[in-house]
């Protein structure tokens, strides 16, 4: 692995990062720091034809380029530190992405099955990713079978409205008993909002 200082200009996003989504992420917290120091932790990154992919450090990225941004600064003079990978397999940049970000913040029960999922899609044996990430394969099928969840039970997690330990019951109900689940809560809650049937993030 070699560390070198990269042009903002000459990165790019990939979806093998395990945060990987459409939605910029909240760089709320970490973007004083970056407006007063800078970056100073490297971003992970990968050969991709004449630029480098992202595997690990989205926020930063977007924080340094937010930076440049407020700033007026041309993306071709603002360096970035990075630790370059050799431009291995997908397989091998998502294992690379998801040992960084778990060291960095556990991630979620779902952003755990996605990952998860994404490795085993690439060939990743169960027991070859309980050894990585030091988990028991019970623990990577549990995470796995979330993949049964209705669509309607994992926004309401993401929502914060069911815990994780019901998230996981949930996973084991049938399809039928989710369906019903997902009838009830939305009869007491709304589809779309709290308890009084209100829209999120209105009064």
């Amino acid at each position: 692995m070699e560390l070198r200082n990269i042009a903002l200009s000459n990165l790019r996003l990939t979806n093998v990062n395990v945060r990987h989504s459409r939605k910029a992420p909240d760089i709320s917290d970490i973007l004083p720091s970056v407006r007063a120091r800078g970056v100073l932790q490297p971003l992970l990154v990968r050969p991709h034809g004449d630029a480098f992919e992202i595997v690990a450090g989205r926020r930063r990225y977007f924080a340094a380029s937010k930076v440049a941004e407020e700033q007026g600064m041309p993306t071709d003079d603002v360096l970035l530190p990075c630790a370059v990978t050799e431009a291995d397999s997908d397989a091998d940049a998502l294992e690379a992405s998801l040992i960084e970000n778990v060291a960095r913040a556990p991630m979620d029960e779902l952003q755990e099955y996605e990952a998860f999922a994404k490795l085993l899609k690439q060939g990743r044996a169960v027991a070859d990713i309980a050894q990585t990430f030091g988990q028991t394969e019970r623990y990577v099928k549990q995470r796995l079978a979330l993949a049964g969840l209705n669509s309607a039970i994992k926004e309401a997690y993401r929502n914060g409205d069911i815990e994780a330990e019901e998230l996981q019951l949930l996973a084991t109900a049938t399809r039928s008993q989710q369906k019903n689940w997902v009838a009830a809560f939305e009869a007491e809650n709304g589809p779309d909002g709290d308890a009084d049937g209100a829209p999120r993030g209105t009064s």
